[in-house]
């Protein structure tokens, strides 16, 4: 605490102390004077504040008693002093009492100060002719209706300067002794030379300036009493004022100034604070009160106090910012905090309409082993998909039940009510929450579907919204003999464009809506699926049917009830390894038309408006258009990509062909098979830009293929640090994808900056990221849900770098890829060169090698006799030079041989 400070004291001796001075009672010849406007011009104008309490006592409540036409109140000053007997200090006229009693009439004039005028929202006029002037106001002449607006303290009769002789009081004399004059006196120096150096030539060369006489002048610094200045003595004035007053203004400031103040705090005694503590109004204050406040403090932990509104007031017109704009910024988190058993996020989908609404599969983090021994305790556990809302981050506001652990699961693209889902077990899962629609759209984020929407927190949503989440029983599952007998690892809706037949033949849809499925299973099968009924009942076998019907669950819809226990695949299709009896195993597919699946948003928001407007729902309905001629469509591409466990990515076709010798329907031959991946394919996606360039995530590398292109990958990647384990394409830049790495890391893909490594890397959790999930909030806003192994769902927001293409991304990225295909060409060209330069050396060889063993008996007998001779000349020629022989010998030695 700071020291004390005595005030000073006035002349007759009393000690004015802020603290004590309060706590006595004054005596009014004592009272100070109130404050009022004479500093502008208005010493009539007297300015307070009047709280709600006290504007509902006197009827002058703002925008109500008192407005902008009417913006005055006449009260009465025995209703006033009778306030200040009441309330004494608390009341508002406090410190205008000595105004009020001195007041000569019976109602003083209180005027409300919308703009703030006078500093405070109130203020009283304290003369009977202030009062008049301003009733009058109204008066005014039709030739004066201009001035009507003004208000009365700005009528004014102006005075014109008067000019008075100047009186002399000797101010000049302190400003001639305080001004600055020349003490020293100025030096001049003057420099000449001789008349015959100017202009001659000048030569400069190097010179040891300590070896020459006066050549080298060292200047050593030494005092000099001559030019030594001496401080003058400088005169202060000092004033001193023995009365102490304090006065309160209020002014606008031009400068910062620190200012410190001593005070002592008024306290009540504990009599008072035991009586005002259970005191009625105390109370009451505090419940009016309690919601704003927790509202508040709400607030602040949800908003960014230190948010620059005016930096991000416009947005930037270029893409590229600073580095720290690229990370991406944690926006939100969801766990389950309700499961006793520890679980992890298998899938992750946005809900296609309502903005602010996710949902996730979990599933039990058990390895095989573990599950086979706990499959009793599993067994009383519910397996659920989650819908969690961006209101409410602690309670879901759904919960799918399902038969087994989902997987895989994705919200139809005509409908987003129906919701289809791959089990652990090998069973397909549908479920109907059309009748709980109503439920989700309330507690959803501002209200409405439109993009531009305001997300609702917590406390301001329904008091329905918070209640316990509302468990939902799947509609039907698949039968567990027909379908498949592992995992189901990835499952897709067909457009609604098409359908295909039992063959694999492409067809016209007849519904209008997607009725069928492709999904794909650790047991090496890929299944289509069709949720329509596959024959159409006659009128005895319906009512014998409805005769045989058991009663379900008045809680679970009829919608897939025909499908329930008894649904078989439409197809199945194995991936043979070729000569061998073993098959691929499918981990994820991508079909040619996913790409349509970015953009049905708007077609599925007038599909759910007409069912809101009074139609049926066609799915509730789905025989209807079955008896419909099936039109071919012809040129339709029927080959898609397969990721498969091994890392291989194999290009194959989903039409069926007969078997030559048997008969039997088969699935053909794989058109293409690459081994680029040193893991199992978690990611196999089409890019949301280009139909044909399609991303393949696995093991510990990453590849872009083009579709047609069958020499390889347009990119792979080198082996990065971790394991890859998700990775998804960004929505709205072509160049840019997100990958997951078991170690908790994001890396973030930018082809146009960087194609052999990430741009960026950054943290998100301490575990493995399972699935990666990015969605489109607003044009300004977007965001992409990962989540952990642990089970938690971070919200992450994207920043504008990551959001925002560049000018001419799409062409730039896409003539990226046309360079890279024009490369694979001239490799394969080379490649094909070089093998046939190879095959014609093998050929020269071969002819060589042909060429020798043809020689005849007699030429082989000639070429050794040739050999030999030569090599007796050898002998000899040595034999000479050793001295053995002598040339004499010649002769003999010859004949000797």
């Amino acid at each position: 605490m700071a020291p004390k400070t005595p005030r000073a004291k006035s002349p007759s001796g009393k000690k004015k102390l802020r603290g004590k001075r309060r706590k006595q009672v004054l005596p009014v010849h004592e009272e100070e004077e109130p404050i009022n406007m004479e500093s502008v011009g208005h010493p009539e104008i007297y300015p307070l504040v009047l709280t709600t309490k006290t504007q509902e006592i006197f009827n002058c409540r703002i925008d109500e008693d008192v407005t902008d036409e009417t913006p005055y109140k006449l009260i009465k000053k025995e209703d006033i002093l009778e306030d200040l007997h009441n309330r004494a200090a608390i009341s508002d006229f406090h410190p205008l009492r000595k105004l009020v009693r001195d007041y000569p009439g019976n109602e003083i004039l209180l005027v409300y100060d919308k703009d703030f005028k006078y500093g405070l929202n109130f203020y009283l006029i304290g003369t009977e002719e202030g009062k008049e002037n301003y009733l009058n106001l109204s008066e005014v002449p039709e030739e004066q209706e201009e001035f009507k607006e003004l208000a009365p303290e700005d009528l004014y009769v102006y005075k014109p300067p008067v000019s008075k002789p100047w009186v002399s009081l000797g101010s000049e004399k302190e400003i001639e002794d305080e001004s600055v004059k020349e003490s020293t006196k100025q030096i001049t120096y003057m420099i000449s030379r001789k008349r015959r150096g100017f202009g001659a030539p000048i030569i400069f060369s190097d010179q040891n300036a300590s070896s020459v006489k006066d050549s080298y002048i060292e200047c050593t610094a030494y005092p000099d009493k001559n030019f030594t200045l001496t401080q003058l003595e400088k005169d202060v004035g000092m004033q001193v004022v023995p009365h102490v007053k304090d006065i309160s203004t209020q002014t606008r400031w031009t400068y910062p100034k620190n200012a410190a103040i001593q005070y002592y705090p008024r306290e009540f005694s504990e009599e008072e604070k035991e009586t005002f503590g259970q005191s009625k109004s105390l109370i009451d204050f505090l419940n009016s009160v309690s919601t704003s406040v927790e509202i508040a403090l709400q607030q602040n932990e949800i908003t960014n106090t230190f948010f620059d509104d005016w930096k991000h007031l416009a947005e930037e017109e270029g893409t590229f910012g600073d580095k720290t704009d690229t990370h991406l910024k944690e926006y939100q988190s969801f766990t389950d905090l309700h499961s006793p058993m520890e679980k992890t996020i298998t899938c992750v989908s946005w809900h296609p309409t309502i903005y602010g609404l996710i949902a996730v599969s979990v599933a039990v983090r058990l390895s095989f082993e573990n599950r086979v021994q706990f499959s009793g305790k599993l067994l009383l556990q519910p397996s659920l998909i989650l819908f969690w809302s961006f209101s409410d981050p602690i309670h879901p506001q759904l919960m799918l039940e399902s038969p087994d652990d989902i997987f895989c699961f994705q919200f139809c693209p005509s409908d987003p009510n129906i919701i289809a889902g791959g089990c652990i077990n090998g069973q397909v899962v549908m479920w109907d929450i059309t009748s709980h629609a109503d439920r989700i759209e309330n507690i959803k984020a501002g209200g409405s579907r439109s993009k531009k929407v305001t997300l609702k927190p917590m406390f301001l949503l329904e008091p329905d919204s918070n209640k316990e989440a509302m468990y939902i029983r799947h509609c039907a599952v698949s039968s567990i003999e027909n379908g498949h007998k592992k995992v189901i690892t990835d499952i897709h809706w067909l457009s609604d464009t098409f359908e295909i037949n039992r063959l694999g033949s492409v067809y016209e849809n007849r519904s209008g809506i997607s009725c069928q499925l492709v999904t794909c299973s650790a047991d090496c099968t890929i299944c289509f699926w069709d949720i329509r009924p596959q024959k159409s009942l006659t009128p005895q076998q319906t009512e014998k049917k409805k005769e045989e019907t058991i009663e379900i669950p008045f809680d679970v819809p009829s919608t897939f009830l025909h499908l329930d226990l008894s649904w078989k695949p439409l197809t199945k299709l194995r991936l043979s390894k070729g000569e061998t009896s073993l098959d691929h195993c499918p981990t994820k597919i991508s079909l040619n038309e996913d790409h349509l699946l970015y953009k049905t948003q708007d077609k599925m928001l007038i599909q759910t408006k007409a069912v809101k407007a009074g139609e049926m729902n066609p799915y509730h309905n789905l025989e209807a258009g079955m008896a419909n001629y099936l039109k071919p469509i012809d040129e339709f591409c029927t080959k898609f990509f397969v990721g498969t466990e091994e890392g291989e990515v194999i290009y194959t076709d989903w039409k069926m062909e007969r078997d030559p010798e048997t008969g039997r329907l088969t699935t053909k031959k794989p058109v293409n098979l690459y081994t680029v991946h040193d893991g199992a394919v978690h990611t196999v996606q089409r890019s949301p830009f280009y139909n044909d360039i399609i991303l393949t995530i696995g093991g510990w590398n990453v590849a872009i293929w083009k579709e047609g292109v069958m020499t390889g990958p347009l990119l792979q990647s080198c082996c990065a640090p971790k394991r890859y384990t998700s990775g998804h394409w960004s929505l709205t830049r072509p160049g840019v994808f997100y990958i997951g790495r078991e170690d908790g890391y994001i890396d973030i893909w930018d082809l146009l900056e960087k194609t052999h490594e990430p741009a960026l890397s950054q943290n998100i959790c301490i575990t493995m990221i399972t699935y990666i999930k990015p969605w489109t909030f607003s044009a300004k806003q977007q965001f992409i849900a990962i989540a952990d192994y642990y089970g938690t769902l971070h919200i992450l927001e994207i920043p504008w770098t990551l959001s925002h293409p560049s000018t001419n991304e799409v062409s730039s990225v896409n003539y990226y890829f046309e360079r890279e295909v024009k490369h694979l060409e001239y490799v394969e060209q080379r490649r094909s060169i070089r093998e046939q330069e190879k095959k014609e050396m093998e050929l020269e060889m071969e002819k060589k090698k042909v060429k020798t063993y043809h020689k005849s008996k007699e030429v082989i007998e000639a070429e050794l006799k040739s050999d030999y001779e030569s090599y007796l000349e050898l002998e000899k020629s040595i034999l000479i030079s050793l001295g053995l022989i002598k040339v004499t010998e010649k002769v003999s030695y010859m004949d000797l041989m």
